[in-house]
């Protein structure tokens, strides 16, 4: 009979997420660990990548650099040309913007790099990973793919709740985003029969300490708008991405599991 423990567990399972240094990303890169995976920690810049790696360490957790830019095809075909291993799961979580704008001041190439650095790239990084997740199906059942998106691919923001345009409120990233969704769906089909499970994230509001401090009006006029009246704490994402990731949703594949507070059930 299998146990709570047991289905949660990643012991001996092996994950990549990508932009793993980030204050959401480094959570789940944590969250993964914590459950006895060895995670890579994907990073364009070594020193953020070795500082996140001696964190997950010193937890007495398992990690390793892998650093490389998730935009460049060249890059994501080299490291995989280079990691022969079985890869059990793999976070697409990297996003590093592209300015901020309203669909009246934003530009062609922000949408063109928005959609680069989220969906192209996911699209890359399954495409160059297949062989090493079809080792750790051969080796453990199955693999999971997790693709990081956001409730603003599925509903548009509230503009008034942001004071400037300067704001995490962009139609770019938004859009970018849903496409997310729709591949996640899209690769489910496909790579199901295969036992890869390909299953979206979509966070509500999880801001940083740096935006909780320099604006904290605008997370007192967040909390209103969410149900649970706050926004979220960075380590409320590990306990979705342990799920997807482990034996505990071996029947969840094409889902979009949204983690908002209840934001998006009004």
């Amino acid at each position: 009979m299998r146990t709570k423990q047991k289905d949660f567990n990643l012991k001996d399972k092996i994950a990549l997420v990508t932009g793993a240094t980030g204050h959401l990303g480094q959570e789940m890169a944590i969250g993964l660990a914590s459950a006895g995976a060895h995670v890579m920690v994907n990073s364009r810049s070594k020193e953020k990548a070795k500082k996140t790696v001696l964190l997950i360490k010193k937890l007495g957790l398992s990690a390793e650099t892998a650093c490389f830019d998730v935009t460049k095809n060249k890059a994501v075909d080299a490291f995989f040309s280079k990691y022969k291993d079985k890869l059990n799961v793999l976070v697409n979580n990297a996003y590093s913007g592209s300015g901020y704008g309203t669909i009246k001041t934003s530009s062609t190439e922000q949408f063109r790099k928005s959609y680069e650095v989220s969906l192209v790239a996911s699209h890359n990084l399954i495409r160059s990973s297949l062989a090493s997740l079809r080792k750790a199906v051969l080796k453990d059942g199955d693999a999971s793919v997790i693709n990081i998106s956001s409730i603003y691919g599925m509903v548009s923001p509230e503009l008034s709740l942001y004071s400037s345009i300067k704001k995490p409120s962009t139609p770019f990233y938004g859009a970018a985003k849903a496409a997310l969704i729709q591949y996640t769906k899209y690769a489910a089909v496909e790579f199901g029969k295969e036992k890869i499970r390909v299953n979206a994230i979509s966070p509500g509001p999880f801001p940083s300490y740096e935006v909780q401090k320099k604006d904290p009006s605008l997370i007192k006029r967040l909390n209103k708008k969410i149900p649970l009246g706050r926004t979220g704490k960075e380590s409320e994402l590990r306990g979705p991405v342990i799920f997807l990731a482990s034996n505990a949703s071996s029947y969840v594949n094409g889902a979009n599991l949204v983690v908002d507070g209840g934001w998006t059930a009004w």
